[in-house]
C-alpha cells in the first residue's frame, strides 16, 4: 500500500463524491487531511471517518477564501506536503444557449479556484518538497458534448499543470494531473441533459466497461501524491476504464 505518513494534504471538494473519497484513502494512509468544500454539514459526516482530520467552508472561487484556507491549513498541522484540487462542476448545455453566467462558473470553479490554490500553497509547498495533483477529467484531455465550458476549464487546468512542472523543472516539487473518467458521484449520475440533448452523443462519454469504483481514483491519486511517484513531474495520467484505449 502507498503511504503518505507524515504528510499534509489540502482537499478541495471534500464534502462528497471523489473529493470525500480522497480525504478517507489518505488519512488510511497516514496523512493529515485538511478538506474544503462549500458545505460544513456534509463535511462534519465525511470527517466521522477521516481520523485526526480538519475542515473548512471555502468557496474556491474567490482568491482571499483560497488563501485564507491555505493558511488556515498550515496553521493547524504546522506544514503543507500535498495539494489535491478535486472540486469541479459540470453542467450540460447546449452552446449557443449557455449564458456568461454559466460560462464563468464553469471557469470559475473548474479552473480559476485551482489557479488560486496553486497560488497560495507554492511557497509552502516549495519548503516541505511537496507536490500538487490536479484533478481534472477525461474532458481535460478530449471533447465532451454539451460541455463547452467545462471542457475548455478542464483543458486549462491541464495547460496549467504543465505550465507549473516546467517553471518548478529545476526546484524539489512535483506538479501532475490525473483525468478520471466515469464514477458514480453525484456529478456523473445525477446531470440533467440539455432539452433535444442527442443521447447517442451523450453516451460516448461513458467508458464500454462502465463506471469505475470512486476508490480506485482516489488510490492513484494517492500514489502521485506519495513518494513512490518521485519521478513523476510534469505528467497527465489518464484514469478512464479503457475509454482511451486503441
Amino acid at each position: 500500500m502507498t503511504q503518505l505518513s507524515g504528510k499534509v494534504a489540502l482537499v478541495t471538494g471534500a464534502s462528497s463524491g471523489l473529493g470525500a473519497v480522497v480525504a478517507r484513502v489518505f488519512a488510511q494512509r497516514g496523512a493529515s487531511v485538511f478538506g474544503i468544500a462549500r458545505s460544513a454539514d456534509q463535511m462534519a459526516t465525511v470527517f466521522e471517518s477521516v481520523p485526526g482530520g480538519k475542515y473548512a467552508s471555502v468557496d474556491i472561487t474567490t482568491a482571499d477564501a483560497c488563501n485564507d484556507a491555505v493558511a488556515q491549513c498550515v496553521a493547524e498541522f504546522g506544514r503543507l506536503d500535498v495539494l489535491v484540487n478535486v472540486a469541479g462542476f459540470h453542467q450540460m448545455r447546449h452552446t449557443t444557449t449557455m449564458t456568461d453566467q454559466e460560462w464563468n462558473h464553469d471557469l470559475a470553479v473548474n479552473l480559476n479556484g485551482p489557479f488560486y490554490l496553486c497560488r497560495a500553497a507554492l511557497p509552502h509547498l516549495l519548503q516541505s518538497a511537496g507536490n500538487i495533483v490536479n484533478v481534472t477529467s477525461i474532458a481535460g484531455v478530449e471533447g465532451e458534448v454539451y460541455s463547452a465550458g467545462y471542457c475548455a476549464a478542464k483543458h486549462g487546468l491541464v495547460g496549467l499543470t504543465r505550465a507549473l512542472a516546467v517553471e518548478y523543472t529545476k526546484e524539489k516539487i512535483r506538479v501532475n494531473a490525473l483525468c478520471p473518467g466515469g464514477m458514480p458521484t453525484p456529478q456523473a449520475t445525477e446531470f440533467t441533459a440539455p432539452d433535444n440533448a442527442d443521447w447517442d452523443l451523450i453516451m460516448r462519454i461513458a467508458s464500454p466497461r462502465g463506471f469505475m469504483e470512486t476508490e480506485d481514483v482516489a488510490k492513484a491519486i494517492a500514489f502521485l501524491a506519495s513518494d513512490d511517484a518521485a519521478a513523476i513531474h510534469g505528467a497527465v495520467y489518464r484514469v478512464d476504464n479503457g475509454k482511451g484505449a486503441g
